[in-house]
């Protein structure tokens, strides 16, 4: 079945950096889109980015753009999400998500974020 193990999150200062990452399984990782949404206190799951199948396009909610990187690695089925000069309001927890061809929605467990000095 499958399966989206998302880890590296934490407690980190604000302006430093932390990449998450997401481990999946389950289904043909190299053909699927892939995104990062999170969530923060109070407040509604929302979008951060996006990566196509190959990588060869990329897209970023305005709040975290030239910041944070979205990245993959088809060999080793893991998706990355490099987060540089990270904010307080980058709190959240952070999900994977794929959507299946036949319109599944499949989301990891999430994993926090906390920044704060």
């Amino acid at each position: 079945q499958v399966q989206l193990v998302e880890s590296g999150g934490g407690l980190v200062q604000p302006g430093g950096s932390l990449r998450l990452s997401c481990a999946a399984s389950g289904f043909t990782f190299s053909i699927s889109a892939m995104s990062w949404y999170r969530r923060p206190p109070g407040k509604e799951r929302e979008f951060v980015a996006t990566v196509s199948s190959v990588a060869d396009r990329t897209n970023y909610a305005d709040a975290v753009k030239g910041r944070f990187t979205i990245s993959r690695d088809n060999g080793k089925n893991v998706l990355y999400l490099q987060m540089n000069n990270v904010k307080p309001e980058d709190t959240a927890v952070y999900y994977c998500y794929m959507r299946s061809r036949v319109g599944r929605d499949y989301w990891g467990q999430g994993t926090q974020v906390t920044v704060s000095s």
